[in-house]
């Protein structure tokens, strides 16, 4: 029998396994009190967890009692203010629990406050939510195992020999050991010579003979290849995933846009970057923000760098299908894309961004969202919306929204990205 023993660290006085344990059994209480938070914060504070309030009395165990109704007898020992038929008073003033400004007699037991990481937060916050015809397991936990080279090892299999690199450090091995061998040999023959030009005793020559003799067999003893200077190619399997996603942000910030509008689209992709960066952590994001022409920008510049101008929609989705052309080919990546704008486009440019939209982008992309930030009174469809409406029908994995006010925006984008539950993409 294989048994678990959790060695995770906890904090003064806190299990973690005791939490997760809590959260499970009252999750239906901290959702319903993570929504009400939503309500109060703004969405660039969702980074943050926070206190939810479990009613107290939901806190207790279950238990059998009798219902209300009928006659009831009891015994009360000690009593001598009742006798039996006195009907009791109802006792006056709160009983506890009550609503009221005033305090009154009785006792009360607080809601229970318990506090929320912001892991835990988000993960409840974005439980049933999920990129539409998108794997979970494509960008999530599920790794897939490539070999890299790391170099060369002095051990490892024939197959993996290294001949060149082999043969270099037999040469250098040769050079190393034989250079003070040639030197002193090559010292030893020139005495010889002017050893045998002099006429010196034959003992003297002898002894330079054998010495010549002993240097060139120590030279000889050296070995063209040793077990030293092998070399095997050393290769590291390294995770990598299984499947990459990009997600681009594209946003209208031209003259158009009021700070009404901006704040919607800002609040939408804030949303979208929360989403993306707990659901998936190996998805990378590309802002492209533009006027009457597109920039690829960083976060920062995307949401708080002022910018103005007209409008030109068609420089963004080409900008877009650039980058994913040099950066991002289709059969290597995941590619979704979400887009904000009030509408406002002149001539020809929404006809010319939905063609472009239809025949370059969606084929190459898994998903594209459009969020529309119109005017607080407008009652009719922008140009823009009427033409992505064509492709909208067209297309299935297209999808277009409005959003008139900041409380709109979670609905309509847990109604964007949505779970999928009819399958996944091809």
């Amino acid at each position: 029998m294989n048994r678990l023993v959790d060695r995770r660290l906890n904090g003064r006085n806190r299990s973690a396994v005791n939490r997760q344990r809590f959260i499970r059994r009252y999750k239906e209480h901290i959702r319903k009190s993570v929504k009400g938070m939503i309500a109060e914060r703004s969405i660039t504070d969702m980074v943050k967890g926070g206190d939810v309030k479990v009613p107290a009395k939901d806190l207790s165990e279950p238990e059998f009692r009798y219902g209300s109704g009928g006659d009831w007898e009891s015994v009360h020992p000690g009593n001598r203010e009742f006798l039996s038929g006195d009907r009791i008073p109802r006792p006056d003033g709160g009983g506890g629990g009550g609503s009221g400004s005033q305090g009154g007699p009785g006792e009360s037991v607080d809601d229970f406050v318990f506090t929320l990481s912001r892991e835990e937060f988000l993960s409840i916050f974005f439980d049933d939510l999920e990129l539409p015809n998108m794997m979970r397991t494509a960008v999530a936990e599920a790794d897939d195992k490539r070999l890299v080279r790391a170099g060369y090892v002095k051990e490892g299999t024939p197959s993996n020999l290294s001949v060149l690199r082999t043969m270099k450090s037999a040469l250098g091995r040769r050079i190393a050991l034989a250079g003070p061998i040639r030197d002193d040999l090559e010292r030893a023959r020139e005495d010889l010579e002017q050893a045998r030009q002099a006429d010196r005793p034959a003992g003297e020559i002898r002894g330079l003979e054998e010495l010549v003799e002993e240097l060139e067999a120590r030279l000889a003893r050296i070995p063209f290849l040793d077990e030293v200077d092998l070399r095997y190619r050393h290769r590291v399997a390294v995770p990598r995933p299984a499947s990459r996603a990009v997600m681009f942000c594209l946003m209208d910030v031209s003259a158009s846009m009021d700070e009404r509008k901006k704040d919607l689209a800002k609040r939408f992709f804030t949303l979208l970057y929360l989403f993306l960066t707990r659901k998936y952590e190996r998805v990378e994001l590309v802002f492209i923000r533009h006027t009457d022409e597109a920039q690829e920008v960083d976060e920062e510049a995307f949401f708080y760098d002022p910018q103005s101008g007209g409008t030109v929609v068609f420089s963004a989705l080409q900008l877009m299908d650039e980058i994913c052309e040099a950066r991002y080919p289709r059969s290597e990546w995941n590619i979704y894309a979400a887009q904000a704008s009030d509408g406002d486009a002149f001539g020809a440019d929404p006809a010319k961004s939905a063609r472009f939209l239809h025949d370059a982008l969606l084929p190459r992309t898994r998903y594209f969202a459009y969020i529309e930030c119109p005017d607080e009174h407008q009652t009719g469809s922008s140009r823009l919306w009427v033409e992505y409406e064509a492709v909208a029908d067209a297309s299935r994995n297209f999808a277009m929204r409005r959003v008139f006010d900041p409380t709109e925006i979670y609905p309509v984008f847990r109604d964007l990205f949505r779970k999928d539950t009819a399958g996944v993409a091809a």
